[in-house]
């Protein structure tokens, strides 16, 4: 096989791969809901309507520099987790099974535990309550 060929060929297989793996990431994320709420008093309520059709809601935060990550728990309680890199302040990404940092390559799990460094910090947890309606993120 000629040099022209051999560049050719591996070319388009880093291509294919470079592609599948962006369209799994962007598939990870489209299923996961965003939804926009407002801050007041140190408190947020999030509509548990919204996690109808998944157990995973990416908040933004008016005021608030990085998203916040709610998951309801099997014993229909919920965590909350500030989705910001505990390694260098960067914004993270759900991933589906967990969130990763596109600056040095951490990630986490799903509970917030550092999965791989260079961050060696947990993610920050934020305490919530339900009430009839709403799940409640206590911002302190």
């Amino acid at each position: 096989m000629e040099r022209k060929e051999f560049l050719q060929k591996t070319c388009k297989a880093c291509i294919g791969i470079a592609a599948g793996w962006m369209l799994t990431e962007l598939a990870a994320c489209s299923h996961t809901p965003i939804y926009k709420a407002e801050v007041k008093d140190h408190k947020a309520a999030i509509p548990l309507s919204m996690f109808a059709s998944s157990d995973l809601l990416i908040t933004s935060f008016r005021g608030l520099e990085y998203d916040v990550a709610i998951r309801k728990e099997k014993d229909n309680s919920y965590t909350a987790l500030l989705l910001k890199c505990t390694h260098f302040d960067n914004p993270l990404t759900s991933t589906g099974t967990g969130y990763t940092c596109s600056l040095h390559g951490s990630m986490f799990d799903r509970e917030g535990v550092v999965t791989q460094g260079p961050a060696e910090y947990n993610l920050k947890h934020y305490p919530t309550s339900v009430s009839a309606t709403d799940v409640i993120i206590h911002f302190d």
